[in-house]
Order: C-alpha cells, then sequence, then structure tokens
C-alpha cells in the first residue's frame, strides 16, 4: 500500500526528481502500467491506483528490492504535488521463470482533475516510468452530496478500515437510542472470504450511523449468517467501538459452521428467528431497530407464527439492503420479509447516493415518530 510522508513528504533521490520531471515513458525495466479511473466510494472519497506488470525473467535472482515513487498533482493554477512511496521486496526468482509480478497500490482523490507521474526502480537502477491524467467527477445528480475529502486533494489510501472514529458532538436533550443488526457477509453467499469492497460498504453504513449527532445510545449486534454466529455486541454505549468489532471480524471464517448444526433443519432460519426474536424483545427505550448487509436468502423464512408472537414492536423497523447489483436478485430476502411484517421500510443500498438519501429518510422518520409519542404524552 502506498504511503504519503507526513505533509505528502517522501525523501526522493534527485535522479527520480529528474525522471518524473521529464515525464518521458522509460522502459529500461520493462514493465507495463496500467491506471485504474477513480470511482466513488461509500466513504465519499474517489479511489484511484495503478496495476504494474513485470514480467519474472526481469526480476530473476534474489535480494531485490523495488521502489515505487508517484506523485500526483492537481492541475489547478495553485496545485500541491504529493509524494507516495510504495518498497516492494522481491523472493528468489529462477531465471527461467514464466509469467508475470503483478503489483498494485491505490489512493484517494477529491473532485478534480489531476496529472500522476510514476516510476519503478530495482536495485540496479532500472527505471519504469509512466505518466498519465485523470479526473475525479460526481454526477450531475450527486452534486448534493457531502464528500469527505476536499477538492483537489491527494490522500494515501485508508490501510485501517476499522479504525476509531472522531467524537461527534452529540444532542444533549433527549438524544435517540437505536440498535443496529448488522450481517457482515459477502455479497455472494458461495464466497469464500469477506471482500474489502464488501467490508468497506457495510463499514460507511455503520459510519453514517456513528455520525448521528442526534443519537445519544448505540446497541449494536454484528453477525454472520454462514457462520451463523454472533460476532459482537455492544450494549446502549455512547459512539460504536470499531477498531474491537474490527478484530471481531477479522476472525470470520466462511464456510465454518458449529458441528452440532449440521444436522440441524433449517439451521440458518433457526438462527435468525432466534436473533430476531431476542433482539427484538429486548429492545426496551429503543428509538428504531436498523438491519444491515446483504441479502439474506434461506430456504425457509422466518415463520409469521414466531413473528406474531413478539407483537408489534412501539419503534419503527429499518432496513438499509446493500445490494450492489439489484438486477441480479430481485427478490425479497428474509430480512426484508421480517421488516415488512412489522410493516417497517426497506432500503436498497447499491450506490454512494442511495446511503445517503436512505439514512436521511430513516433519521426524518425516527425524528416524526418520536415528535409524535412526545405529544400525545404531553396531552
Amino acid at each position: 500500500m502506498p504511503t504519503a510522508g507526513a505533509g505528502g513528504f517522501v525523501r526522493i533521490f534527485g535522479t527520480d526528481s529528474a525522471v518524473l520531471e521529464a515525464r518521458e515513458p522509460r522502459k529500461d525495466l520493462p514493465c507495463t502500467v496500467t491506471p485504474t479511473k477513480p470511482f466513488l466510494g461509500f466513504d465519499l472519497r474517489f479511489h484511484a491506483g495503478y496495476d504494474i506488470s513485470i514480467p519474472l525473467r526481469e526480476l530473476a535472482g534474489s535480494d531485490d528490492l523495488l521502489t515505487i515513487i508517484f506523485r500526483v498533482t492537481p492541475t489547478v493554477a495553485d496545485g500541491v504535488p504529493v509524494y507516495f512511496s510504495q518498497k516492494v521486496r522481491v523472493p528468489p526468482i529462477d531465471d527461467d521463470a514464466k509469467g508475470s509480478a503483478l503489483l498494485q497500490g491505490s489512493f484517494d482523490l477529491g473532485e478534480g482533475k489531476y496529472q500522476v507521474d510514476l516510476l519503478v526502480r530495482d536495485r540496479s537502477e532500472r527505471v519504469c516510468s509512466h505518466y498519465w491524467e485523470t479526473e475525479a467527477v460526481l454526477p450531475p445528480k450527486d452534486r448534493d452530496l457531502a464528500m469527505n475529502i476536499a477538492p483537489n486533494t491527494a490522500e494515501a489510501a485508508d490501510k485501517e478500515p476499522f479504525k476509531e472514529e472522531p467524537p461527534v458532538d452529540r444532542a444533549a436533550s433527549d438524544p435517540l437510542k437505536v440498535k443496529v443488526l448488522i450481517n457482515f457477509a459477502p455479497q455472494n453467499a458461495q464466497a469464500a472470504t469477506l471482500q474489502p469492497t464488501d467490508t468497506n460498504a457495510l463499514i460507511s453504513i455503520l459510519r453514517n450511523i456513528a455520525r448521528e449527532p442526534r443519537i445519544g445510545a448505540f446497541s449494536l449486534v454484528a453477525f454472520n449468517m454462514q457462520e451463523q454466529r454472533v460476532l459482537y455486541r455492544q450494549d446502549e454505549a455512547p459512539y460504536i467501538d470499531f477498531p474491537t468489532l474490527g478484530d471481531a471480524v477479522d476472525k470470520v471464517k466462511l464456510g465454518v459452521v458449529d458441528v452440532s448444526k449440521l444436522g440441524e433443519k433449517n439451521a440458518e432460519t433457526n438462527f435468525l428467528t432466534d436473533l430476531i426474536t431476542k433482539e427484538l424483545q429486548s429492545a426496551e427505550r429503543t428509538d428504531a431497530i436498523i438491519f444491515a448487509g446483504p441479502k439474506v436468502m434461506l430456504d425457509q423464512p422466518v415463520p409469521e407464527e414466531a413473528l406474531r408472537q413478539m407483537g408489534k414492536p412501539d419503534f419503527p423497523v429499518f432496513y438499509m439492503n446493500y445490494n450492489f447489483n439489484p438486477q441480479t436478485n430481485p427478490w425479497r430476502d428474509a430480512i426484508g420479509n421480517t421488516v415488512r411484517f412489522f410493516k417497517g421500510q426497506e432500503f436498497t443500498i447499491s450506490r454512494p447516493r442511495d446511503l445517503w438519501f436512505a439514512w436521511t429518510e430513516i433519521m426524518n422518520r425516527i425524528v416524526r415518530l418520536k415528535q409524535r409519542v412526545s405529544e400525545s404524552a404531553s396531552r
């Protein structure tokens, strides 16, 4: 992962600086550089980067070290370049090795146009250099999104997705209480690992909730349907503990199920039914329950009889359904059916704008309902 020095400063040799300034492609070290187009993440930052392919025969031998240096310069008149560096140790490689090594890097951008200058250098001072222009631009319909990075700004990509959230100045009077049940699982239920794209989207949903100043107490239940296990629980805390949540999510082993559940009929349905029953019945003095995560498609839905026994909740129920490609699976899932039974509201989260819209609607409904309850109680 490329990193920038303090203030964007990276110690750079004069020869490297000369290569970057020349902006003349070099192939002393044969390589192919493929830039990746900036895309808007759920964290409301543009993510850009590159792939570097180098034939393995060019790296034959042992004890080699590749140094990647690149700079990103906003093309505005007062644009300040930001330098990044990355070092890659090369394992011993046979002289007759086939194929290529693939090196990747990423960085974050605010809206704007940028010039990117990159070089790769080995211990023998052979150099590969590449230069390109790129642009990060919001579509007209997304202009009202509040970006989390300033325009004409380049920063190192975040290496700690579960880092602690900065403090929030919360409402001093009558703060809201919410409970969040989030399924940390991949879009593809058959996947062997939780993909970074899925993890980052789910974390972005949680961070939107955590940053809401009108919420003063958070209860969080993180679970994984494949393992049929609750990963992490946090009760009525003033903030969401992301680092501890991250430690729990890192231990997820997709496809691993408790042996005692292997012979249980409809084990996944039973797990979800028990989870929903327990968490809704224990949600005293809660202003809302929010389900979040990818669709949970089960052979048997949560039984309506079990839902009827819980009774109608005194709070609104929402579902933030993370579905990257809803056209491939347009059917309502087990959680969606449960939320519908309780006359709740479901939102499909496919793009950053969907998340912004969904959270705005959810908060509006929670606040309106609480105001009506307060007015009724005061009469």
